[in-house]
């Protein structure tokens, strides 16, 4: 083996090995919601990430479907505490959480209610974990694939379903910052894969 083809092997081990730490912590972060997991997970991107955008050789035939594997894994499980964190550091805790996952919001009425009566609540954003999950496949897969288009796609499908739940300013807020982190992890571990199967 000649000096290249060892730093081509070291170069493929970086970026397989940095994705394989950043799934293990999204995982984690998933299902154990702790800043310090989904940091070291965002670390690790960036390490694979750069070393996707400079490696030199064809990837080799066996790496292709782990990178992508673990570039998914990563896409999928990490965009949720990305978000979730994202939001507790903009937000805090200012929305009372719902019984259904969504966040509970004033219902408006012009009409007078007695002094010393809260107004009625709704709750709003349901479901936002089993949508944030198919949103971040739906564009990490665009990604990988090559076709950047479908990430408009997804953007439009959720904005366009979501439309009727926005019309407080906390469930805007909400829905602007949590689609944003989510779609911005997402699409950083995609691109890895892009770059690094391209």
């Amino acid at each position: 083996m000649n000096l290249n083809d060892a730093m081509s092997a070291f170069g493929w081990a970086v970026i397989i090995g940095s994705l394989a730490i950043a799934a293990v912590f999204s995982v984690l972060a998933y299902h154990r919601p702790r800043p310090p997991y989904l940091y070291i997970a965002g670390g690790a991107v960036v390490v694979a990430l750069v070393g996707a955008s400079t490696a030199q050789a064809d990837v080799p035939p066996v790496a292709a479907p782990l990178i992508a594997l673990l570039g998914m894994t990563v896409a999928v499980f990490g965009g949720s505490p990305a978000a979730a964190t994202a939001l507790q550091l903009a937000m805090g805790g200012s929305a009372a959480p719902g019984a259904h996952g969504g966040i509970l919001v004033a219902v408006r009425s012009d009409e007078p209610r007695e002094p010393g009566i809260a107004a009625p609540r709704r709750e709003v954003l349901r479901g936002g974990l089993t949508i944030g999950i198919l949103e971040r496949v739906g564009a990490a897969g665009s990604i990988i694939a090559g076709f950047p288009e479908g990430l408009a796609i997804v953007v439009a499908i959720k904005g366009v379903g979501r439309f009727t739940e926005l019309e407080a300013p906390e469930a805007r807020e909400r829905f602007i910052i949590g689609t944003f982190a989510s779609l911005i992890w997402a699409c950083a571990a995609a691109l890895t894969v892009h770059m690094a199967i391209r």
